[in-house]
């Protein structure tokens, strides 16, 4: 017994020992769920990840326990804590979440619907002929679906929405599904969250793209420089704001006052005789980059030849005739 004890001890302390060299080796981390995930499929998703990613499972008292434990060293591994709930695992990794994203997305396998397990998705069943025999047409009539009997076999007349994302699976449509063959769920690791440098974000952020990431930044900063320019706190965001307003609040009171430099000098001969600075039209600029060209003369074209009358060309070839 004491054996068995020590034994279990020992396993812990290893676990403890694997996790926190992987919270230390990586610093990205994938949470995923793994409802209706098999040993094998997991399997299949450790060698599709291999050299990207290591996943680790394991009972959610003793994630917590070691999570709660490396906390000291790193404070921001807190905000993984309350995330460690259900059947959920770890992908660890240094490669960008979104490259793993596919990877895990794409490993998923068709499942049966079992009673009582909750639709993922909406579960249609197509008409048409199901193989089934006649005297299971009273069975379609208790779930509702019209039906009718051609060449022997029972005949679905219309498609039917069976089960509904987010309800249970009863027994009748599970029965059903088995008789007609059809595996409407198909079940994976499923993304729902990311950890990276103490802060977790949302899965739907790994869809965007560079543009999006761009522009959400630029909202961002330009949120920044509001802020600080509306309470008067200098920030990184709002000092070139603020250098321009300074600016433009110079130039106005050297315009209004004897005050001067070079910049404002040239502000005040522009408003003191604005026709001076105004570009010129276009026709007037084009004539006098002709005039600066050397005043070349236009080329005339050559004038056509006129044709002589065709009396004049008889009487030439009348003479040699």
């Amino acid at each position: 017994m004491a054996g068995a004890e020590g034994s279990q001890a020992a396993r812990k302390q290893a676990y403890f020992t694997k996790i926190v060299k992987l919270l230390d080796e990586y610093p990205r981390i994938l949470i995923v769920g793994a409802d209706n995930v098999g040993s094998n499929q997991m399997q299949k998703i450790r060698i599709a990840l291999r050299g990207k990613g290591v996943v680790l499972m394991g009972k959610n008292t003793m994630i917590r326990k070691a999570l709660r434990g490396h906390a000291v060293n790193n404070k921001g591994l807190e905000a993984l804590i309350p995330l460690v709930r259900g059947n959920i695992g770890f992908v660890f990794t240094k490669e960008t979440p979104g490259s793993l994203k596919k990877i895990i997305t794409d490993n998923k396998v068709a499942a049966p619907a079992k009673p009582g397990s909750i639709a993922p998705v909406d579960v249609t069943v197509p008409a048409g002929p199901t193989g089934m025999e006649p005297t299971m047409t009273s069975f379609l009539q208790a779930l509702g679906i019209a039906s009718k009997i051609a060449k022997g076999q029972v005949e679905i007349l219309n498609d039917v929405l069976l089960v509904k994302t987010g309800q249970k699976v009863g027994t009748s449509e599970a029965s059903l599904l088995a008789k007609l063959d059809i595996k409407p769920f198909s079940y994976g690791l499923i993304i729902q969250g990311v950890y990276e440098n103490g802060s977790v974000w949302e899965p739907s952020l790994l869809d965007m793209g560079e543009k999006e990431v761009l522009e959400k930044f630029s909202q961002g900063v330009r949120n920044v420089a509001a802020i600080s320019l509306a309470t008067g706190y200098p920030t990184l965001a709002s000092i070139p704001h603020s250098l321009t307003r300074g600016y433009k609040n110079i130039l106005s009171i050297g315009l209004a006052t004897e005050y001067s430099f070079p910049k404002v000098e040239e502000l005040k001969k522009v408003l003191a005789n604005p026709g001076a600075f105004a570009a010129p039209p276009p026709a007037a600029a084009a004539a006098e980059s002709g005039a600066k060209g050397g005043g070349k003369k236009e080329e005339k074209k050559p004038e056509p030849k006129k044709e002589e009358p065709e009396e004049e060309e008889d009487m030439g070839l009348g003479l040699f005739d």
